[in-house]
């Protein structure tokens, strides 16, 4: 496949995320009695900056990279413009953002940005927030559904960051991690891999399923029976085509936006509870605000705080849109947009914009 391929597929993708996206915002708005002078603030960001950046490569080149920056909706307060890691990144490349940053402004801004090194203003159990945050979705979604966490059979599409604290987190629970996958490819085995081997052997960038010979796709490992699926990869990975072949009874989203909405119908429909990325993944923003508060402030947490700060956080917004999706009768990805849209909707309605 081709570079400009690639950058079709990827332009297609961010299209379809952003449409699916504005579908469930309008549903969300109707379901709450807005009328459709709030979904036509809502639909779009109130303003985009959009900035192009020559680089000079190694090989003498010059390429020009496109760089984009949303911001949604300020209603409620400022919008989120504070970076923090993603696929690809880490804290040493934080920093380097941070002291560049700062070199450019001639003081230093920590508070610029989140997932920085602590020795430079980062936070205790920032690294693993996000895979925390999923572990506490788990513990709140097996619940919900009569399971015992202990030997659950869970796999884990994707072994990055999130994945692989995941799977060792899910490890010393005592779940069984039956299957794990990175771009490569997935490992399966019914009764259970051998975390601590993976994760001793996965190279930086997550992969290590190409040390192994016995290895199916990750379209393949997503169709295993087990008990709780968590997609940590990328998006579109569960569609309407293999929707009806997922066989956990619990589905949660450590991606972005790894299911579909035809695949979270068909999903509620059989009766799987699917915990939407918008909550399940939302560990690692939340510890990036307490970084910030903390950078402010100029007091720090211990490990120990930040840990039940964290559980706080997610456990009272888990069972509020567990709550208002038994109440109104909808998936929890509608009830996770109803609930966050609310108050966008409610400040807007206040300050007189609709």
């Amino acid at each position: 496949m081709s570079a400009k391929q690639v950058s079709k597929d990827e332009e297609k993708e961010a299209l379809n995320l952003f449409l699916s996206t504005q579908t469930i915002i309008k549903e969300a708005l109707r379901k709450l009695g807005y009328p459709g002078d709030m979904y036509e603030l809502m639909k779009e960001p109130q303003r985009m900056l959009t900035v192009r950046i020559p680089v000079k490569m190694d090989n003498g080149s010059v390429k020009v990279f496109t760089g984009y920056r949303s911001q949604h909706n300020d209603a409620v307060g400022p919008t989120k413009d504070i970076p923090a890691p993603d696929v690809y990144t880490n804290s040493q490349i934080m920093a380097w953002m941070m002291d560049e940053y700062s070199r450019l402004r001639e003081f230093d801004s920590p508070g610029f940005i989140t997932g920085k090194p602590l020795v430079l203003g980062g936070s205790q159990g920032r690294e693993t927030a996000t895979a925390q945050g999923v572990t506490i979705c788990i513990e709140e979604a097996v619940k919900k559904k009569g399971i015992k966490l202990q030997n659950a059979r869970i796999i884990i599409q994707g072994f990055g960051n999130a994945g692989s604290f995941l799977a060792k987190f899910m490890h010393d629970a005592g779940a069984k991690v039956i299957g794990i996958s990175d771009a490569n490819g997935g490992l399966y085995n019914p009764d259970g891999l051998d975390i601590p081997y993976l994760l001793d052997k996965r190279d930086s960038f997550g992969m290590v399923t190409n040390l192994f010979t016995d290895v199916i796709t990750n379209e393949e490992l997503l169709e295993k029976d087990c008990d709780i699926l968590v997609p940590a990869a990328i998006s579109n990975q569960i569609t309407a085509k293999n929707a009806h072949n997922i066989q956990a009874s619990i589905v949660v989203e450590a991606a972005n936006g790894p299911t579909t909405i035809d695949a979270t119908k068909i999903l509620n429909e059989r009766g799987v509870l699917l915990v939407p990325d918008i909550l399940a993944s939302a560990g690692g923003v939340t510890v990036s605000y307490f970084e910030w508060v903390q950078n402010n402030q100029g007091y720090y947490w211990s490990e120990e705080e930040v840990a039940e700060k964290l559980r706080n956080v997610m456990v009272s917004s888990f069972e509020t849109i567990y709550q208002t999706a038994a109440t109104h009768k909808v998936d929890m990805r509608l009830a996770a947009y109803m609930t966050g849209i609310r108050k966008s909707a409610e400040a807007s309605r206040f300050r007189g914009w609709v």
